[in-house]
C-alpha cells in the first residue's frame, strides 16, 4: 500500500513539473512573439518616419535620414535574402557568418547617424558627411555584392535543374511516343510475311495443270474435322440413313 502512494505521489509530482515547464515554454513563445511584434512595428515606424525625413526635409537633416534609410533597407534585403537561401543551400553557412560580421559595422554606422541627427551643431555634421557617405556605400555595396550572388547562386541551380528535367521529359515523351514506331514496323511485317505466305501457297486448280505438265505434286496430308467443332449451317442437308428393306 505504501509502494502505490508513493508511486502516484511521484506521478502527481511529475505532472505538475510538466505542466509547469509546459507553461513557462509556453510564457516563453507568446514573450518572443509579442517581441518580435512590437520590434517589427518599431522598425515600420522607424522606417517611415525615416522615408519621411528623407523627403520632407533638406541640408543635413535629409541626408542624414537617407543614408540610414539606405542603409537599414539594403541590410534587411541582404538579411532576408541570406535566411530564404540558407534553408534550401546549406553552402550559405559562411556567407551568413559573413553578413552577421558586416551588420556589426552597419549597426555602429546606424547609431552613429541617428546621433548625429540630434546634434545641433550643423556644421560639424556638415563636414563629416563626406566621411560617413563613403562608409554608408561601402557596407551597403558589401551587402548587396553577398545578396546578388546569393541570389545568382539560387537560379544557377534552379536553371540547371530545370535543364535536367527538360532532358528527362524528352526522354521520357521519345519513350512514350517509341509505340507507333514499334506498331508500324509490326504491321509492314505482318503484311510482308501475309504476302509471301500467300505467293508460295497453292491456288485451286494448280494441282491439276501441275499433273497435266509434269509429275503430279504430292499430295497434302488432310487432318480430318472434329465433329464437335462442325458448324451447322443452313444451307447443309442432313444426310439421313436409307430405310431397311424388309422381307
Amino acid at each position: 500500500m505504501d509502494v502505490v502512494i508513493t508511486i502516484l505521489a511521484l506521478l502527481a509530482i511529475a505532472l505538475v513539473a510538466l505542466g509547469v515547464y509546459a507553461t513557462v515554454k509556453a510564457v516563453g513563445v507568446a514573450k518572443r512573439g509579442v517581441e518580435r511584434t512590437v520590434t517589427q512595428a518599431r522598425r515600420t515606424v522607424e522606417d517611415t518616419t525615416l522615408r519621411a525625413k528623407s523627403l520632407g526635409q533638406v541640408g543635413v537633416a535629409g541626408e542624414l535620414a537617407q543614408l540610414r534609410l539606405s542603409l537599414r533597407t539594403s541590410m534587411r534585403a541582404t538579411q532576408e535574402a541570406l535566411q530564404a537561401g540558407a534553408s534550401e543551400d546549406a553552402s550559405l553557412s559562411e556567407t551568413i557568418v559573413l553578413f552577421e560580421r558586416l551588420s556589426v559595422h552597419g549597426r555602429e554606422l546606424d547609431d552613429e547617424l541617428k546621433r548625429l541627427e540630434r546634434e545641433p551643431d550643423r556644421s560639424t555634421v556638415a563636414s563629416r558627411l563626406p566621411d560617413l557617405r563613403e562608409r554608408t556605400e561601402r557596407i551597403t555595396h558589401s551587402a548587396e555584392s553577398l545578396r546578388w550572388a546569393a541570389r545568382d547562386r539560387a537560379r544557377k541551380f534552379a536553371d540547371d535543374d530545370l535543364d535536367l528535367l527538360s532532358s528527362e521529359i524528352d526522354m521520357e515523351a521519345g519513350a512514350l511516343r517509341h509505340w507507333s514506331e514499334t506498331e508500324s514496323g509490326t504491321g509492314t511485317g505482318t503484311g510482308a510475311g501475309s504476302t509471301g505466305a500467300e505467293g508460295s501457297r497453292p491456288r485451286a486448280g494448280s494441282a491439276g495443270s501441275a499433273g497435266a505438265s509434269g509429275p503430279a505434286a504430292e499430295p497434302q496430308a488432310i487432318t480430318a474435322r472434329d465433329p464437335r467443332q462442325q458448324t451447322a449451317y443452313s444451307w447443309e442437308k442432313t444426310d439421313r440413313p436409307e430405310p431397311e428393306t424388309r422381307n
